[in-house]
C-alpha cells in the first residue's frame, strides 16, 4: 500500500486549466483516469487527508504510484480524450459498464457486394448498419419475414449464397418470392444494393412517405385494372403495417429519442436504455457497473453516454437525449454529443408528459435490473469481496489476492500435455488474459526430463517456471515491448474484449503479456503439484507470491510444506471463488487439448506438401470449395490463387496425385483408423473418459 504523500506533484506544478489525468500503480499500469475542468483543484481533492476520502478512493490512491496529466485546449477535448484512455487501457477503478445480457441487433452487411440481413451480436463492425438491440432474436426474425415479402433481400449465410451460385438455383426463399436470388443473377449488384437501402430507411424509422408511395401505386393499379398488381401491393403494405405494430407507440408525435435511466445503491448501478424511433421502442438494452469510486448520478449518466455514443456517428445519435440527471457540467457533454451527429442534439430532463412517464416505464426497468443483478452470486460486488477476504485469511496473506492466476494440465494418457493458465481479478474472470501452454519436457536451455514419462507434477513445474520467468525479463526489460514469438502459445480470447484489457503495460500503457504478476497462484492438485509450483518460483527467486493449491477429491486447500490441508467450510464464499478459478482452468486446458489433438487426428494430403503452410492451404480450399475439387484442378487454374506459384502448383498436383482419394486419416499416435466423416472411432471416444 503506497502513501498518496510519496508521488504527490509540487505545488504549482499542475496546470489551471483542463484536462486529462492517470493514476498508475507500481507496475505503471493505468489503474484510473479522470478529466478536469481544472486539472489543479481535482488532484489536490486526492491528496487530502486519507480519512476524508471516500472508500473507493482511498483505495485507489492507496494503489497508485504516480500521477501523469495532459493539458487540451477544452472541456470537449477532455470528454473524447477520456473516453479514448478508458477503452484502451481499461483501468480498474473506472466505472466499467457491463451488459446485463447479450442482446441481439438486426444487422444489414452493407459492407458486402450483395447485403445480408441478419441478426447480430457482440462488437459492432465497421460498414454494417445496426437497428436494435432487441430483447429477443426471435422478435428479429419475425419483423424480417414479415418485410422480406416487400424488400426481398438476402439472408442467406456466405456458404449458402456460393452454393447457389455453383449449382445455378437459389435456395427456398428464391422460390417463394422472399430473396430477389441475387445468386444466381435475377437482380444486379447495384438494384439489390438500393433495395437493402431501402430496407434500411424503412427500418430507420422512415415509414411513412413509403407507404404512402405504395398505396398510390395501388391505387394506379386498380385504376388501370391490373388487380393482381393492385392485390399484391395490398398484401405488401398490410405486411408492413404488421410488423411496424410490433414496436409500440409510445410518443405521438415520431419522436427520436433515446431514454436512460439510473437505479443504484450505495455499491453499485444498473442503466436501462429505451430507443424511441418514429415514435416507437425500436430496442431496449441495460447495462450494470459497480460503483468503484464515489459518483453521482450525473457522472454514471456521463459515462453511460459516453460508452452508448463512443463508437456512434451520424442518425446513430438521436435528436434528443433524455436522462435522470444531467452530468456537470453538461454544456461540453452536449457539444460532444452535437459533434458525434453533426447537428443540435438535446440533452435534458423530461419534465411532463408521455415523455416523463415513459422516462418512469425506463426507471422501473432499471430497478428490476438491479434487484435481478443482486441475485447473481458472481457478480455481487459483496459477496466477491468477502470471498476474498475468506482466501487472505485462510491462506495467511498479507492482503486480500486481487489478482488471482491458476494453473492446470490436461492430456490423453501422456500425450498432447498442454497447460491453461486463467486469471481472475477482484474475483472476476480476465478472459484476456488467458495463456495456454504446449507442454515440451523443457524449461529455457535445460531438459529436465526425456521420451513420454511426462507427469503433472513435472509439467506443472515447466508451466510455471515459463510463465515466471517471461514476468521477470518483462520487467528486466522496463517498459521494451517487442512482439517477438514466444515458446508460449498465444492467447485465446474467449470473448469479444477491447485489446489489452486489463493487461500489464509499458511506460506508455502498451499492453504486455506477462509483466503484471498474481497475489496468488493457484495450482490443480494437491501437494505434490503445489510443491513443483513453489519450487519453480523459489528457482526464479520470487518470493512474494503465494501458491496453494485445489485437490479434486475433498475439495482441500493445500500450501506449501505443510503436511496437512487448510479446509474451508463447504458454505465458504473464499472455497467457492477458489472452485470456479480451478474449474475454469480445467476446462480451458481441456478446450485447448481436445483442439490440439483434433488438429493431429485431421490427416489431410495437403499436409504432406513441402512448402505449403497453413495460410496457402487453407486458401486453395476456400477458392476451391472442396478436397475433391481441388484434387480435379489443373496447374494453371491451381495457380490462380493468390500467393500461389507455379512450382508450388506443380507441388500440389503430384502430392494429390499420389494420394489415394479414399484413404482414411489415422491417428499418428495409437495407430487407429478415423472414420471417413473425419469423427473419432468409438473406441477414442471411449478414452473421453480417461482425459485429465
Amino acid at each position: 500500500m503506497a502513501d498518496p504523500s510519496s508521488y504527490r506533484p509540487k505545488p504549482g506544478q499542475i496546470p489551471d486549466s483542463p484536462g486529462v489525468y492517470k493514476f498508475r500503480d507500481e507496475h505503471g499500469r493505468v489503474i484510473y483516469v479522470g478529466k478536469a475542468k481544472s486539472l489543479r483543484q481535482r488532484l489536490a481533492s486526492y491528496f487530502q487527508d486519507l480519512a476524508g476520502l471516500h472508500p473507493r478512493t482511498r483505495t485507489m490512491v492507496t494503489t497508485a504510484a504516480a500521477v501523469e496529466w495532459t493539458v487540451v485546449s477544452t472541456e470537449v477535448e477532455a470528454l473524447q480524450l477520456e473516453y479514448t484512455w478508458i477503452k484502451e487501457f481499461d483501468p480498474r477503478f473506472n466505472v466499467k459498464y457491463r451488459d446485463d445480457k447479450s442482446y441481439p441487433y438486426l444487422a444489414v452487411t452493407l459492407n458486402e457486394e450483395f447485403p445480408r440481413v441478419q441478426v447480430m451480436r457482440g462488437a459492432k463492425k465497421k460498414g454494417v448498419r445496426y437497428f436494435g438491440p432487441y430483447g429477443h432474436a426471435w422478435a428479429i426474425r419475425e419483423t424480417v419475414d414479415l418485410m422480406l415479402r416487400v424488400f426481398p433481400v438476402r439472408t442467406c449465410s456466405a456458404g449458402v449464397f456460393k452454393r447457389s451460385a455453383q449449382i445455378g438455383r437459389p435456395c427456398l426463399l428464391g422460390y417463394i418470392g422472399k430473396c430477389s436470388a441475387p445468386c444466381v443473377e435475377r437482380i444486379s449488384a447495384g438494384d439489390h444494393r438500393e433495395l437493402a437501402e431501402e430496407f434500411c430507411d424503412f427500418m430507420a424509422g422512415r415509414t411513412g412517405a413509403y407507404l404512402r408511395r405504395l398505396e398510390r401505386q395501388m391505387q394506379e393499379a386498380a385504376e388501370e385494372m391490373e388487380y393482381e398488381r393492385a392485390a399484391r401491393l395490398r398484401d405488401d403494405i398490410g405486411a408492413l403495417k404488421r410488423a411496424m405494430e410490433k414496436s409500440a407507440v409510445v410518443l405521438a408525435d415520431a419522436t427520436d429519442a433515446d431514454l436512460i435511466a439510473v437505479a443504484e445503491d450505495e455499491l453499485e448501478a444498473a442503466v436501462q436504455i429505451f430507443h424511441v424511433r418514429g415514435g416507437r421502442v425500436r430496442g431496449q438494452r441495460g447495462w450494470v457497473t459497480d460503483k468503484v469510486e464515489a459518483v453521482t448520478t450525473g457522472d454514471l449518466v456521463e459515462h453511460a453516454l459516453q460508452q452508448l455514443y463512443g463508437e456512434e456517428q451520424g442518425d446513430a445519435v438521436p435528436k434528443e437525449v433524455l436522462v435522470p440527471a444531467l452530468p456537470e457540467p453538461v454544456e461540453p457533454v452536449a457539444q460532444w454529443l452535437s459533434h458525434r451527429r453533426g447537428s443540435q442534439v438535446s440533452l435534458r430532463i423530461p419534465q411532463r408528459g408521455d415523455k416523463k412517464d415513459l422516462m418512469a416505464t425506463v426507471g422501473r426497468n432499471a430497478q428490476q435490473a438491479l434487484a435481478l443483478h443482486k441475485t447473481k452470486r458472481a457478480s455481487d460486488l459483496t459477496t466477491r469481496s468477502r470471498a476474498l477476504e475468506e482466501i487472505a485469511e485462510a491462506l495467511g496473506l498479507d492482503s486480500v489476492p486481487l489478482r488471482i492466476e491458476c494453473f492446470d494440465i490436461s492430456h490423453l494418457q501422456g500425450d498432447d500435455v498442454v497447460a491453461s493458465m486463467v486469471v481472475f481479478e477482484d474475483g472476476l474472470a480476465r478472459k484476456s488474459e488467458y495463456r495456454r501452454f504446449q507442454i515440451k519436457g523443457r524449461v529455457g536451455d535445460e531438459q529436465i526430463w526425456h521420451g513420454q514419462g511426462q507427469d503433472d507434477v513435472r509439467s506443472m513445474h515447466e508451466v510455471t517456471a515459463r510463465r515466471f520467468r517471461r514476468y521477470l525479463q518483462e520487467k528486466q526489460r522496463s517498459g521494451e515491448w517487442t512482439e517477438e514469438p514466444a515458446e508460449d502459445a498465444p492467447v485465446e480470447a474467449e470473448s469479444p474484449m477491447e485489446p489489452g484489457a486489463g493487461r500489464p503495460v509499458d511506460e506508455d500503457g502498451r499492453p504486455k503479456r506477462f509483466a503484471y504478476p498474481p497475489q496468488l497462484v493457484v495450482v490443480d492438485g494437491g501437494a505434490p503439484q503445489v510443491a513443483a509450483a513453489r519450487r519453480a518460483l523459489d528457482e526464479l527467486g520470487i518470493d512474494d507470491v503465494a501458491v496453494c493449491g485445489l485437490a479434486k477429491r475433498l475439495e482441500e486447500v493445500w500450501l506449501p510444506g505443510d503436511d496437512d490441508p487448510v479446509v474451508l467450510p463447504r458454505s465458504s464464499e473464499g472455497l467457492y471463488l477458489l472452485q470456479r478459478v480451478r474449474d475454469e482452468a480445467h476446462r480451458f486446458a481441456l478446450r485447448y487439448q481436445r483442439t490440439k489433438r483434433g488438429k493431429r487426428l485431421k490427416a489431410s494430403p495437403l499436409d504432406a506438401v513441402a512448402g505449403l503452410g497453413d495460410t496457402r492451404r487453407q486458401a486453395l480450399l476456400k477458392h476451391f470449395g472442396s478436397l475433391k475439387k481441388l484434387r480435379a484442378a489443373t496447374v494453371d487454374e491451381i495457380c490462380e490463387v493468390p500467393g500461389v506459384g507455379r512450382k508450388t502448383a506443380e507441388t500440389v498436383v503430384a502430392a494429390l496425385a499420389g494420394a489415394a482419394p479414399s484413404a482414411p486419416a489415422v491417428n499418428t499416435a495409437t495407430g487407429e483408423i478415423i472414420e471417413d466423416d473425419g469423427a473419432p472411432p468409438a473406441a477414442l471416444s471411449a478414452e473421453r473418459g480417461q482425459e485429465r
